[in-house]
């Protein structure tokens, strides 16, 4: 124990070796080093400032101006003159037109989303198979996506389904009469949810990465245990695809309620006939550039976005009842 103690005294007794520029060089490095692992100094920023520039000045500012726009009357040639709510009080007491927009919005989601969805599943299923030249197939499904959204797509469509266009030629085939589908009130809106149900590639696209992450095993298994393509589709590719399906409605849904290219290319502007192609996108536009009512079309808008949010939040919550995952 005393032996110990006298080499600790020694030790501590020993004159401190002095350090040598190079030794203090190296530390310095040392420490240079050790902040930029911890706080990575002021670098991380300068690249993000590009960023933050194009957050706060395309999307939070215009955000909140167009929401102190909406409480105000604006024509984009006058300053504007706050009116509080009436914007919103016009909207859903006084504005006919406003409700058809809201209608054909609402019959286009509803009847769009699930049979687009329902294809792209189809033919991702389809699709999912290791045969020669697959990739090119592939493709040529996923074009009309890229396509889809373009104004010239939607010209040829309104000649597709106009009087003389293709879809009557193909009827009078079968002996059946058509008629100009684009300007009748019963159907000019399902010529826009035909065009959005072909334009299937993106939820395709989504769909067969997620089977290509199936486990083959579970079929090989439910195979030897007899059970049928119907039964192995229900019980186990829908239910391990929940997740790709869920991610799907969320995307199309949005995506569903911002439509506008298609129903101003094909109605020319006007949403008709009838108001029966009056997307909400489509009247938002023309109240804000055509009517120049600027102001109330701000209020559309956080309308749009709020009915938007309200969508989203209760497919998250009602996914928590039918989306299964890992774990």
């Amino acid at each position: 124990m005393s032996t110990t103690t006298a080499k600790t005294d020694a030790v501590a007794s020993e004159p401190s070796v002095p350090s040598t520029p190079s030794d203090r060089r190296e530390r310095d490095r040392m420490r240079r080093r050790l902040a930029r692992r911890r706080g990575g100094g002021w670098w991380p920023y300068l690249f993000l400032a590009p960023w933050f520039v194009g957050l706060f000045g395309l999307t939070i500012y215009p955000m909140l101006d167009s929401l102190y726009l909406s409480f105000t009357d604006f024509d984009l040639l006058t300053p504007a003159q706050w009116t509080g709510t009436d914007n919103y009080e016009r909207m859903f007491t006084d504005d006919p037109v406003f409700w058809d927009s809201v209608h054909a919005t609402l019959v286009y989601v509803v009847v769009s989303v699930p049979l687009k969805l329902a294809l792209a599943l189809a033919v991702a299923m389809l699709l999912n198979r290791d045969l020669k030249g697959i990739g090119l197939y592939r493709a040529a499904f996923y074009l009309p996506s890229l396509l889809g959204g373009a104004v010239a797509i939607a010209i040829v469509w309104r000649q597709v389904f106009g009087g003389d266009g293709l879809f009557n030629d193909f009827l009078a085939w079968f002996g059946i009469e058509g008629q100009d589908w684009i300007s009748s009130p019963d159907t000019a809106l399902y010529t826009l949810v035909l065009l959005a149900v072909w334009q299937f590639g993106t939820p395709m696209v989504i769909f067969l990465a997620g089977l290509k992450q199936l486990p083959k095993d579970v079929y090989e298994a439910a195979a030897i245990d007899g059970a049928s393509p119907v039964t192995r589709f229900f019980r186990i590719t829908l239910p391990l695809l929940t997740p790709i399906v869920f991610f799907n409605v969320v995307l199309q849904i949005i995506d569903a309620f911002k439509t506008f290219t298609p129903a101003f290319v094909i109605s020319n502007g006007s949403g008709g006939p009838l108001n029966s192609t009056m997307l909400y996108s489509l009247y938002l536009y023309k109240k804000g550039f055509t009517d120049l009512q600027m102001g109330y079309a701000s209020a559309l808008a956080w309308v749009l976005f709020l009915v938007i949010a309200g969508f989203t939040a209760v497919n998250f919550i009602a996914g928590r009842y039918w989306v299964h995952y890992d774990d």
